[in-house]
This record gives C-alpha cells, sequence and structure tokens, in this order.
C-alpha cells in the first residue's frame, strides 16, 4: 500500500476524478510523487523503466484535462502506460506488474475500463483512436479521441496510413507525439532528423485560427487561405508533413512544462478535426541514471534507487548472444553480408556488428515490413542479408516474407529471436506461432535447435543455403553446450537421433530437446533431434515408424499446424498408421509469467512431458531404460 506521508497527494488519488479534483498549481506535485513512487515500485518489482518517466506530467495533464475514460485514451508502445496504470485504480497493485496474476505490462482491455485498446507492438494507436473517432461521430458521440504514440513508434509506416485517411476523413482526434529521440535504442531515419528540426511559431498558430473561424468554412476564400496557410508555415516549420496529411500541427513544446502543457492541450481540445500536438520529452526523466543511460534503463530488473543498475558478471552466453557473436564471424568470412534489424539492434544481438561493420548495417527503425522488403531488394543484387528480428515482430512482415523473398526464392536469413515461450512481456510478445506460418510457405528451410553449437551452425547453414531460411531460437540461455567457433553447416533436412530405445520415438523440434531427455531415459524411448521443421526428415520417420509403437511429438509452439502436425501429415501421407501424442503449446494466448513457469503450465518440463507421456501411453514401462543406449 501507499505511504500517505511520503505521498500525500497521489495517495488520494484512486481514479483520474479524484485528479480532477485538485488545482492547475497542484499538478506539478502530484508529477512529482508519481514519478518518485513508479521509481520506487519499478525498483522493488522491475519492469519497463525510463519511457514511463518520461511521460509523468503529460499523463497527469492528460487524465485531468480529459474526461477518461469516457474520452478515449489511446496509448501507443506499452512501455510508456505505467504511470497511466498507477492513476487509473491501479497504484497499488503496480509491483505485480510482468508477475502471475498480476498487471500486465502494457494497456489491456480485459484489465480496465480505462485501457481501451490492446497494446504490445508499436505505431497501433492513431489507427485504432481514428476508428473510435469515426465511430462516436457517426453515432453522434461527443466524446473525444486521444492517441498517444511514442517511444520511435512514429517510425512505421502504418502511422502514416493511419494519419493519411484520417486527414481525409477529418475526425475531431488528438494525437499526442511524444517525441523523446529514442525507441530503446536511439530513433534513427529521416523522421527523427525532421522532428529534430521543428520549431515552435505560437503566433502563427494564433493567427490561423482567428482568420479560420472569421471565414465561412469550405468558401473561395477559407480555401485560399489555407493553401496560403500551409506555404505561410513552411517559413517557419522546417515541415510541412503533418499538415500536408491534413493534421493540424501544434509545437513542439516542453513535455516536462505543466503549465505550458495544460495550456496546450486545452487549446487542440477545443479545436475542430485532426490534431497533432508535438511534445518534447525526456526518456527517463527526473532519475539521473535512467537519463544518462536510456537504453540501459528501458526495462529494468529490481534494483537500489540509491545505486542504480549494478551490472552483473557475465554468464553462460544466451542463444542472442550467439547469434550476435555468429554474426560478425560470418561478416568476416563473407563481405556480402549485411545485418538487418527493425529497431531492435540491443535485443536482437547486434551492437558489435554495428560497430565493426556499420557500412553493412542497417537499423530501419520500426518496420518490420520494410525490414524484410528491403533485405529481398539487397539479394537481388547478390548480397546475403540476415534479417535479425523477434518471433512475434515477424508476424507483422508475413506477407513481405511470403511475397517478396519466398514467392521470388531469394537468399535471404531469418534469424528469429524470442521464439516459442516468451515470458513477462506476455501475450503479445510471445513467439508461439512462427513454426506453424513458416512451415507451410513453400521454399522457406525451417530449423530450431536444441543448443547453442547448434543454434551457431544452423545459422551457418541458414546462410549458405542458397533461398529463404529461418533459424528460431528461445529467449535466454539453452542448456550450456559447448560452442565450435567453426563455421560449420548441417545436411539439410537430416535429424539426430540422440537415444536409440524401442515402443516409443520422442521427437523433439528445439529447445525442448533438453526436457524430453530424462523421460526418454527413463522409459527406454529413442529421442530425436529433429532439427529441421522444414524440410522433415521423411526417411528417418519411415524407419521409426516400422520399429516404434508409437510417436511423441514436443515443441514449443503452438500445437495448431506446427511441427508436430507436420509429422502427423508426413505419416498420413505414406499411409502409415501410429498413435501420436503432440506436445506443445495448447490453442490460448498465454498470460504473463516466467518462461519457467509458462513452460511448466503449458507440460513442457520433465514431469510435465512424462506425465502426459505416461497418460497417452500406459504401457511405457520405466524398466525398459535398461535396453536404452546413446547413439551419439
Amino acid at each position: 500500500m501507499i505511504d500517505p506521508e511520503r505521498y500525500p497527494r497521489l495517495a488520494r488519488i484512486d481514479s483520474p476524478s479524484d485528479l480532477r479534483r485538485f488545482t492547475d498549481a497542484d499538478l506539478p506535485e502530484v508529477a512529482r510523487e508519481l514519478r518518485e513512487y513508479l521509481v520506487e515500485s519499478v525498483a522493488t518489482s522491475g519492469g519497463h523503466f525510463g519511457a514511463g518517466l518520461g511521460v509523468i506530467e503529460l499523463t497527469v495533464a492528460l487524465h485531468y484535462l480529459f474526461q477518461t475514460p469516457e474520452d478515449r485514451l489511446v496509448w501507443d508502445v506499452g512501455h510508456q502506460c505505467y504511470p497511466h496504470k498507477i492513476l487509473t485504480g491501479r497504484r497499488d497493485r503496480i509491483t505485480t506488474v510482468k508477475k502471475k496474476d498480476g498487471l500486465a505490462p502494457f494497456p489491456r482491455r480485459e484489465e480496465s475500463e480505462f485501457d481501451t485498446f490492446g497494446v504490445g507492438h508499436s505505431s497501433t494507436s492513431v489507427s485504432a483512436a481514428l476508428g473510435m473517432a469515426i465511430a462516436a461521430q457517426r453515432k453522434g458521440d461527443p466524446r473525444k479521441v486521444v492517441a498517444v504514440i511514442g517511444d520511435g513508434a512514429a517510425t512505421a509506416g502504418m502511422v502514416f496510413e493511419a494519419m493519411n485517411h484520417g486527414g481525409d476523413v477529418e475526425p475531431d482526434m488528438l494525437v499526442v507525439l511524444n517525441d523523446n529521440g529514442m525507441s530503446i535504442s536511439e530513433n534513427v531515419g529521416a523522421m527523427s532528423k525532421m522532428l529534430a528540426r521543428l520549431m515552435s511559431s505560437r503566433r502563427l498558430n494564433q493567427l490561423r485560427d482567428r482568420a479560420k473561424r472569421a471565414m465561412p468554412r469550405g468558401s473561395f476564400i477559407w480555401r485560399f487561405f489555407k493553401r496560403w496557410e500551409e506555404h505561410a508555415k513552411g517559413m517557419f516549420v522546417p515541415s510541412t508533413l503533418f499538415e500536408e496529411l491534413g493534421f493540424h500541427y501544434t509545437g513542439p513544446i516542453d513535455g516536462h512544462d505543466m503549465p505550458a502543457l495544460l495550456h496546450a492541450l486545452r487549446t487542440v481540445k477545443e479545436l475542430r478535426g485532426p490534431q497533432l500536438l508535438h511534445v518534447v520529452t525526456t526518456k527517463g526523466k527526473g532519475y539521473a541514471p535512467a537519463e544518462r543511460e536510456q537504453i540501459e534503463y528501458h526495462a529494468v530488473g529490481p534494483f537500489d534507487p540509491v545505486k542504480g543498475l549494478i551490472k552483473k558478471a557475465p554468464g553462460k552466453p544466451t542463444y542472442t548472444d550467439v547469434f550476435g557473436q555468429w554474426l560478425c564471424d560470418m561478416a568476416a568470412a563473407d563481405e556480402r553480408l549485411y545485418g538487418i534489424t527493425p529497431a531492435m539492434r540491443e535485443g536482437s544481438g547486434l551492437v558489435r556488428f554495428s560497430q565493426e561493420y556499420p557500412q553493412r548495417y542497417f537499423d530501419v527503425a520500426i518496420a518490420e515490413q520494410h525490414a524484410v522488403t528491403l533485405a529481398a531488394g539487397m539479394a537481388c543484387e547478390g548480397a546475403k542479408p540476415v534479417v535479425a528480428i523477434y518471433s512475434t515482430f515477424l508476424q507483422r512482415a508475413y506477407d513481405q516474407l511470403i511475397h517478396d523473398v519466398a514467392i521470388q526464392n531469394l537468399d535471404v536469413t531469418f534469424a528469429i529471436d524470442r521464439a516459442g515461450v516468451v515470458g513477462p512481456d506476455g501475450a503479445t510478445h510471445a513467439g508461439s506461432f512462427d513454426l506453424s506460418f513458416l512451415r507451410c510457405i513453400p521454399n522457406m528451410v525451417v530449423m530450431a535447435p536444441a543448443d547453442e553449437n547448434e543454434c551457431r551452425a544452423m545459422l551457418t547453414t541458414g546462410f549458405r543455403y542458397e533461398g529463404p531460411a529461418a533459424i528460431r531460437y528461445p529467449r535466454g540461455t539453452g542448456p550450456g553446450a559447448a560452442i565450435d567457433e567453426n563455421l560449420v553447416t548441417l545436411p539439410i533436412g537430416k535429424a539426430q537421433v540422440r537415444l536409440e530405445g524401442r515402443g516409443l520415438a520422442l521427437l523433439s523440434f528445439g529447445s525442448t530437446l533438453a526436457a524430453a531427455e530424462p523421460v526418454a531415459r527413463e522409459l527406454g524411448a529413442t529421442l530425436v533431434n529433429m532439427r529441421f521443421v522444414k524440410p522433415l526428415d521423411e526417411e528417418l520417420l519411415r524407419q521409426l515408424a516400422r520399429t516404434h509403437d508409437g510417436f511423441v511429438t514436443l515443441e514449443d509452439n503452438a500445437v495448431m499446424g506446427g511441427a508436430g502436425a507436420a509429422v502427423a501429415e508426413c505419416l498420413a501421407r505414406e499411409g502409415i498408421v501410429r498413435p501420436i501424442l503432440h506436445l506443445g503449446l495448447p490453442d490460448v494466448f498465454l498470460d504473463h509469467d516466467s518462461r519457467e513457469q509458462l513452460l511448466s503450465l503449458c507440460g513442457l518440463d520433465t514431469p510435465g512431458i512424462r506425465k502426459a507421456v505416461l497418460a497417452r501411453f500406459p504401457g511405457a514401462a520405466p524398466a525398459a531404460g535398461a535396453a536404452l543406449r546413446s547413439a551419439v
């Protein structure tokens, strides 16, 4: 519970209606308490940090001036939403964020009526807010609709698609552009440079508003003035992009100056048509370490607010580390390699590559579709691009994967991080579906490594394969396999028999192998590291079908349409009838929890696998383990 002596104002705010009982003069102190409480809370529990600190004043001002939840407030990039959650009845539960049965790390409609639109991926707010504004206007509902977009989300094409449409239908809506110069890394691209050049012109805005009110809307003189206005504003503001898209631009203003923020919001709140308010903020504002180290403090574990984050001694390498090392090694070996990331340099392990090979490194900002088609264009000219992307983000570029890469059979390698169960970020970030949506695409080679060394070998295999290839690997560390520093390849479509047994054949795809091995040993079953989801080792499957009574498939992916389904399809095609147990992720969106707990919940840890196998095949006798022998 909050300490009312330390936070006398914040302790009185259980909803935005309580906030509105304060005066304008009280709000800076409300913001100060909110910032201190956020630091204290995230230091206790961990979570997204820097972005929330940057929008404290903006969050207070929006809930103060707009009648939320009746007025719709749509957040983009849910990293920003912790202050919003604190002010909307979830203050005393904020330390449960990302934990089982706790608060979601992003806005979630099921969690609160104030979370008007579910968020996880970026750049959705303008489209969603536009839809709400159109629906409200068609019903004659006067509610206000506000989209808050920031943390680099304005670099995505979907934002401009929405603004292009919004400028045409002209709804009453407000887009607040929270310009902090950052996503997770520094913002990149021409848009960020344009925003850096924009200047405020309050006098011009005042002149325009007075003139427009004096003219009949739609008249010849009104149309003439509107055209003159666009040219005149170009004298003061280096870009008229937002105006050309039909949005009345105001700003930029200091997003930490509460009086200026309230004045600007009160002004644009009463204007008709699409509005864009450009607010400049500092990510990590008010906590000095987070202001200095904005990337490190984007998301944190528990920490001492006095000492800040303490760098941990390096442990065993993660799969992301394995990829980062491989990328630099392969770049040294083949000058045709180009590395592409959609704004995930740190998360996908490209920091060292970006430093050692800056001319071959491309951060395309939050633009997954562009990243894939950019790679396709490079491949057309003989380059060998590697697209480093999270599984959940590749979903956003599915059409480009099919249309621009696979149909043309272009030589693009996809290094797919965060595949399968991801954990605390919840359903929006889970990589539960990539095996299903990749294996149905012609020309694709799809691999899933069982350990770190195999991950490196598969990356080399995919890169040297002349066509589209995907290597999907999980978040975090693997079983700790020794890594061969050579750039070795694997035979395409060939599985590896790890243990030779009898009765059952356990077919593991990827990271489930380590949990399945104790079960195979206990039951005396054959254990196969399948390695390739596409092409399958069909010859081995036919051989196993002749010598085994049943199959168990295991994968860290949705069972529906996944790797196990590929095995069943193969056997059906051959007319082979054997009982099959498919173990994988269920047909639900998994909530936030640790990766280990979610795997246990899905029955993909060793006890869960043992229980499911014995329930389906009660005749599988543990005593048969005496007949087991290693095949490698």
